[in-house]
């Protein structure tokens, strides 16, 4: 039997308390285009993927988390 997990739903190591976000959950959080967060990772102004396996690519929330909460300071 084979089990088939879906690439947002992924098993985090044991201890690790992480979802993932995909470009596409990134750009509807954020109203901008994947483009865009692949640039602004690019760039530096955004965390960096984690790249999971073969072709799957994905930012960890917290990583993202903690980015907002820095933009929310540099705002202020």
């Amino acid at each position: 039997m084979v089990t088939v997990t879906h690439p947002d739903t992924l098993a985090t190591p044991q201890g690790a308390s992480d979802a993932w976000l995909s470009v596409k959950q990134l750009s509807d959080r954020y109203s901008a285009h994947e483009a865009t967060i692949w640039r602004w990772a690019r760039e530096g102004r955004f965390p960096q993927p984690v790249k999971l396996a073969g072709n799957l690519t994905r930012w960890s929330l917290n990583d993202v988390e903690g980015w907002e909460q820095t933009q929310r300071g540099a705002s202020e």
